[in-house]
C-alpha cells in the first residue's frame, strides 16, 4: 500500500466563513481525532488530496512544518457534483492495530458469457475487509473471464492479500452473468406501485452536504 504525502498546516479558526477562505486558497478543512485525544483542526492541500483520493488511498501522511504523521481517512465530504472534497475527517492510528474498511472490488477480464448473449452484473462493488491499518489494499481483484451464463464469482474466489479478512460470507456473490433480456421482456416487467398511503420507495445513495460548515467530528 502506497501512502500519499499531503502538504498541510495547523489552523485555529473554524466555521463557514473560515472554511470558505481556506478553499479559496486551495486548501481543505480537516479534523483529526481519535485515540482519546482532543480533535485537531488542520487544513490540507486540495491538489494533494485529490491525487490521493483518485489513487483510492485509505491512509495518508500529513506533512506539517516538515514533520509527517500518518492518519486513516474516515469520511470525505464532497461537493454537489460528488467530485471535489470539501472536508475530510482523519483518525489517528496505531501501526499495530487492525481496522475495518471498505475496499473497491476490481473485476479482471471479460466473461465468456458475454459472447453467449449474457450481461455482466457486478453485485458487490465495494467489500468490507479487516486488516492491519498499514496493510489496507488499494483494491480487491477477481478474475471473471471464465464466467459463462448463470455462473458467478463468489467472495471466496477473490484475490485477497495475506492478512486481509473479507467480512462478507465466502458464498456471497460478487458478480454474475445473466441472460440478456429482450426489449419486449423489459417492457413487460411489472413495476411496483405506490399508493398515497403506502410505503415510499427507499432511496439509497450518498448525498452531498450543502453546509459550508464543519463536517464529521465537531470542531
Amino acid at each position: 500500500m502506497q501512502i500519499a504525502t499531503i502538504e498541510a498546516e495547523n489552523r485555529t479558526k473554524a466555521g463557514g466563513n473560515a472554511n470558505v477562505r481556506l478553499r479559496k486558497r486551495g486548501m481543505v478543512p480537516v479534523v483529526v481525532y481519535g485515540h482519546g485525544k482532543q480533535p485537531e483542526l488542520v487544513s490540507a492541500s486540495l491538489h494533494d488530496l485529490e491525487i490521493a483520493l483518485a489513487d483510492l488511498a485509505h491512509v495518508v501522511s500529513l506533512k506539517i512544518d516538515g514533520a509527517e504523521t500518518q492518519y486513516l481517512i474516515k469520511e470525505v465530504q464532497l461537493d454537489h457534483f460528488q467530485k471535489t472534497p470539501l472536508h475530510i475527517d482523519l483518525m489517528r492510528i496505531d501501526p499495530n492495530e487492525r481496522v475495518r474498511v471498505n475496499v473497491q472490488v476490481v473485476l479482471k477480464g471479460e466473461p465468456q458469457g458475454i459472447h453467449e448473449g449474457g450481461v455482466l452484473v457486478h453485485v458487490i462493488t465495494e467489500i468490507e475487509v479487516e486488516c492491519g491499518v498499514l496493510a489496507i489494499p488499494d483494491a480487491i481483484r477477481g478474475g471473471i473471464a471464465h464466467l459463462a451464463i448463470s455462473d458467478a464469482l463468489h467472495v471466496r474466489e477473490l484475490e485477497v492479500p495475506e492478512g486481509v479478512t473479507p467480512i462478507p460470507g465466502p458464498d456471497d456473490i460478487v458478480a454474475t452473468v445473466h441472460i440478456k433480456r429482450s426489449e419486449e421482456e423489459e417492457a413487460e416487467t411489472v413495476q411496483p406501485e405506490t399508493s398515497e398511503g403506502g410505503p415510499e420507495p427507499e432511496v439509497i445513495g450518498r448525498t452531498a452536504k450543502e453546509s459550508e460548515g464543519e463536517g464529521g467530528a465537531s470542531s
